[in-house]
C-alpha cells in the first residue's frame, strides 16, 4: 500500500475540510424537516437511515440500559466501569481548575459564575461500529461538570452501548443517528428535551448539522472523521507506526491517517508493514479506503515540525528518538501521544483524556471534549456610589457620546454624584 507523497507546503490542502460543502443542502433539509415535523419526520428518518422498526420506540428508558448492563458478562462490565472510572478522575480534576472570577474594580467588585448547563444531548456513533467509548467520554464528563439531564442519541443502539449509558447514569437514549439525531436534541422532539448543547464526535453529516444548528443550541467542537498524524524520525519502529496508522484507518473510509517522518527510508518501511498487517485485517476494505486519503510527508526536521504545526491533527503521535524533544515545541493539535510506548488508541479507550477531539484543521483554534464544554461563565458587577463609581460613569457617558448614543450617555450621568 503506497501512500501518496505530499510536499510541506502543500500539507494545508491536502486533506477535506470537517464540513465539505456539497452535502450541507442536505444536511439543511433534514435539521427542517425535524424542525417542522417534528417526531412524525424524525420517526421517518429513523425508519429509513437508522433501522427502526415502523411503530418502534424512538426513547430508550434508564431501565432499559439498566438491563443491558445488568445482561452483559461480568468482565465486559468491569470493563466499562473502571474506563469510566479513569475519565471521571481525569474530568474531575478539570473541574478542580475551574474557579469563579471576584475582582475588586472602581466602586465595587466584579466577576464571574462558573454554572453548568441544565440539558446535555450526547452523541455517540453507532453505524460501522458502536463506539460505547464515545457514550463514556460525552455522558460521564457532562456529569462531572454538574449536568442536571444528559441524553443520549445513538443509532441502533446495541447491548453494549446501552450498557454504557447506564454506567455514565443518561436519563433517555434516543435510537436514531445522523443529522436528524442532532436537529432532534436541538429543538426538543418528543420525548427527547430541547438540549442546551450537543456534543460528540460523529461523520460528515453529524458535524454538518452540529455546524448548521450551533447558534439554536451550544457544541463542542467539530469532530469528523478521525485523523491520525504520526511524526518519527529515523529511529521509528515502522511495525508500530503501521499499526498506529491502520487503528484510525479502520475507523471509516473518509479517515485521514498521515505520516510525517524526517526519513524517506522509513516510509518504504512503514507501507511495507502496512501490508504485511493488512492481510487478515477484518476492517481491510475501510482501512485501505482511508489509506487512499492519507499520505507521507517526508522533509528536514523543521519542515517535518511546520507541517505538524500546518495540518492540526486531532490525534498526533510522536515515535522515534526526537518524540519528548518535540513534545515541547509542538501545539497544535487535539490530543498528543508521546513515544511509542502510548498508542494513539489508549486514548480513544479511556485512559483519562477525553476522545472527543477537533478534526479538519480547527485544533488551530479549538481543543478537545472537557468539562468546560458543559460550562457557562456569566458575568456580574456590583458597584456602590462613590468616587470610583462616578469616576466610572462619568468615563461610560463620555464613551457613550463619542459612539453618538445620547441614552446610554444620560444612563450613565445619573448615576453620577457628581
Amino acid at each position: 500500500m503506497r501512500l501518496r507523497r505530499v510536499p510541506p507546503e502543500d500539507v494545508d490542502r491536502a486533506r477535506q475540510p470537517a464540513v465539505p460543502r456539497e452535502i450541507i443542502p442536505a444536511v439543511l433539509e433534514v435539521i427542517e424537516s425535524v424542525r417542522e415535523g417534528g417526531e412524525g419526520a424524525l420517526r421517518e428518518y429513523a425508519e429509513r437511515w437508522d433501522g427502526l422498526e415502523a411503530g418502534g420506540a424512538l426513547v430508550r428508558t434508564p431501565g432499559e440500559m439498566e438491563a443491558a448492563l445488568d445482561s452483559l458478562p461480568g468482565a465486559d462490565r468491569e470493563v466499562l466501569e473502571r474506563t469510566a472510572g479513569r475519565i471521571e478522575h481525569f474530568a474531575r480534576a478539570q473541574m478542580e481548575a475551574v474557579a469563579p472570577v471576584s475582582v475588586a474594580v472602581e466602586g465595587g467588585t466584579a466577576g464571574d459564575r462558573v454554572v453548568p448547563v441544565r440539558v446535555a444531548g450526547c452523541y455517540a456513533p453507532g453505524g460501522r461500529f458502536p463506539l460505547p467509548s464515545s457514550v463514556l467520554m460525552t455522558a460521564v464528563t457532562a456529569r462531572v461538570a454538574g449536568v442536571r439531564e444528559v441524553w443520549l442519541a445513538s443509532p441502533k443502539p446495541s447491548r453494549v452501548v446501552m450498557a454504557a449509558g447506564a454506567v455514565a447514569g443518561v436519563d433517555g437514549l434516543l435510537g436514531v443517528g445522523g443529522a436528524q439525531a442532532v436537529a432532534a436534541m436541538a429543538y426538543g422532539v418528543a420525548e427527547v428535551p430541547r438540549c442546551d448543547v450537543v456534543v460528540g464526535p460523529g461523520n460528515r453529516w453529524v458535524t454538518a448539522a452540529k455546524l448548521l444548528l450551533s447558534g439554536a443550541v451550544g457544541i463542542d467542537l467539530l469532530a469528523g472523521p478521525s485523523e491520525l498524524a504520526v511524526l518519527s524520525d529515523a529511529d521509528g519502529d515502522p511495525a508500530l507506526i503501521a499499526a498506529d496508522l491502520l487503528a484510525q484507518a479502520e475507523h471509516d473510509p473518509a479517515a485521514l491517517p498521515v505520516l510525517i517522518t524526517t526519513s524517506a527510508d522509513l516510509v518504504g518501511r512503514v507501507e511495507h508493514e502496512i501490508d504485511r498487517q493488512l492481510r487478515g485485517l477484518p476492517t481491510a476494505e475501510t482501512a485501505i479506503a482511508a489509506l487512499r486519503n492519507g499520505f507521507a510527508v517526508v522533509a528536514p526536521e523543521a519542515e517535518a515540525l511546520s507541517s505538524c504545526e500546518a495540518l492540526a491533527p486531532e490525534h498526533l503521535q510522536l515515535h522515534g528518538g526526537r518524540a519528548d524533544a518535540w513534545a515541547q515545541t509542538l501545539n497544535r493539535f487535539g490530543s498528543l501521544f508521546v513515544n511509542e510506548s502510548v498508542a494513539e488508541v489508549f486514548g480513544d479507550y479511556g485512559a483519562g483524556p477525553n476522545h472527543t477531539l477537533p478534526t479538519g484543521g480547527t485544533a488551530r483554534f479549538t481543543g478537545g471534549l472537557s468539562v468546560l464544554s458543559f460550562l457557562r461563565r456569566p458575568t456580574w458587577l456590583h458597584l456602590e456610589p462613590g468616587p470610583g463609581r462616578d469616576l466610572v460613569a462619568k468615563d461610560a457617558a463620555a464613551l457613550a457620546r463619542m459612539e453618538g448614543l445620547e441614552a446610554h450617555a444620560r444612563a450613565a450621568e445619573m448615576r453620577d454624584a457628581g
